[in-house]
């Protein structure tokens, strides 16, 4: 969905995105692992997993369940009209909230909390993010996510 800044700025404390799911299957899990040098058992090992933690075989890292945002961002936010890019400007709070088993599918939901002009050709936005567990109340993790956004005109 594209939009005017003007557009936008009138969805703040709105939800504008929901992204499709994803699988967070071992695969995946044990290649993040070794790509971040991060490869505990309660990841990397489904056996040992299963048996010694409360969580019945491996989990995601939460840095994976974060990442995947990223992916969640590109399918599910609003494009600014007259966009060039967007940069992500990092985060005012992260927390994690329920682990990730594997095998399970996540999604991401945004909420606009804040969007703050930043002179001409820019904007800086707030989100809301909660990483959904499909099948379980509590999210993954809750964020707030600033990402600003360069286009060639303010207005529409």
């Amino acid at each position: 969905m594209e939009l005017t800044v003007e557009e936008l700025e009138s969805k703040v404390g709105q939800q504008v995105g929901l992204s499709d799911w994803v699988t967070v299957d071992q695969e995946m899990i044990s290649a993040f692992g070794k790509l971040t040098f991060d490869e505990q058992f309660i990841h990397m090992d489904p056996e040992r997993a299963k048996a010694e933690t409360p969580f019945g075989g491996t989990i995601a890292h939460g840095f994976l369940t974060l990442s995947l945002a990223s992916k969640f961002a590109v399918e599910a936010l609003p494009v600014v009209r007259g966009r060039t890019m967007g940069i992500n400007y990092g985060f005012n709070k992260i927390r994690f909230l329920h682990p990730v088993a594997s095998g399970k599918r996540i999604r991401g939901r945004f909420t606009l909390d804040t969007l703050t002009r930043k002179g001409d050709g820019q904007i800086l936005q707030e989100f809301g993010l909660a990483i959904e567990i499909e099948g379980v109340e509590s999210p993954a993790l809750v964020a707030k996510w600033l990402t600003m956004t360069y286009f060639e005109e303010v207005s529409a």
